[in-house]
């Protein structure tokens, strides 16, 4: 058994100091064997329940998620700390050094009179930090793991930064109807649907933009409401006596069967289905017993 000091409140080194010996020879062998891309998606999860328990304003949640995102910084340090590549205090080292070059109001000569000119500000001192000479390099910098909404609204934002945008949301509605209609093209004649339908989702978070509304939260929002309904379709099936609820979705849409899956569907079946002369559309079929 390893010899880990029992208290009644542990601070960060306590942290530091757990980590190493989990992931010491005499520690957790699950924990040893980690690597950053087996736990990358757990540095994820963690984020977003972290944002559940900002959303939520519950703040013993918020502590706990915090915690679990701090642990899951710490861990990832540690590996390379194993692989002599750099230390949780060379991580300390890099944000305050970034803080201090970023923040020239408060640290240097800068000015920055109000709240609203900080960003400009901090997004040119970001580009010349990352050596970053066009608006290209800049969109091109927008992180690829990024949720798709959030990356096409900072990619807009950028462009918009530079000029490159329409004058209001009329102009943004058109693209929008515009792009809907050469999905619909798509759809029917065969074509690139899933660049059109991105074409269509890209022209929607600009709508979005000038309205606004964050993206996410639209269509986590709409979640939201499609769970509620679709709960209230379940009951209102089991008053009339129905014994099952049966759905159908494309076999690739991975999203909505993990979605079916959490409220209770199982699959049972998977046939190809023709639309518009077009068979190349798997369906798997879902199914509920009341």
């Amino acid at each position: 058994m390893l010899n880990f000091t029992r208290k009644p409140r542990y601070d960060y080194n306590d942290l530091l100091e757990i980590v190493r010996l989990l992931r010491s020879a005499e520690g957790c062998p699950w924990d040893r064997v980690q690597t950053h891309q087996s736990i990358r998606r757990g540095l994820l999860e963690e984020a977003y329940e972290a944002a559940e328990a900002i959303d939520t304003e519950d703040a013993a949640l918020l502590r706990e998620e915090l915690g679990d995102v701090l642990m899951q910084v710490v861990f990832h340090a540690d590996i390379e700390k194993d692989a002599g590549r750099f230390t949780m205090d060379d991580v300390c080292d890099g944000v305050v050094k970034k803080l201090l070059f970023r923040h020239p109001h408060v640290f240097g000569d800068g000015r920055a009179e109000t709240a609203d000119t900080v960003p400009a500000s901090w997004d040119e001192l970001k580009r010349q930090e990352k050596g970053q000479k066009t608006t290209a390099d800049a969109l091109d910098a927008v992180a690829r793991s990024l949720p798709g909404l959030w990356r096409a609204e900072k990619i807009q934002k950028k462009a918009a930064d530079a000029g490159f945008d329409w004058r209001d949301v009329s102009g943004a509605l058109d693209k929008l109807d515009e792009e809907t209609g050469e999905l619909r093209q798509a759809v029917e004649t065969g074509g690139d649907v899933a660049g059109e339908l991105g074409d269509v989702l890209f022209a929607a978070v600009k709508v979005g933009r000038f309205c606004g509304i964050d993206p996410e939260d639209a269509i986590a929002g709409t979640c939201e409401k499609f769970i509620r309904r679709f709960r209230v379709m379940e009951q209102e099936a089991a008053r009339q006596g129905c014994r099952y609820l049966r759905i159908d979705t494309n076999v690739r849409n991975t999203r909505a069967r993990r979605l079916y899956h959490s409220l209770g569907y199982k699959e049972i079946s998977v046939a190809p289905c023709t639309f518009n002369g077009l068979s190349d559309i798997d369906l798997v079929l879902l199914e509920k017993a009341l």
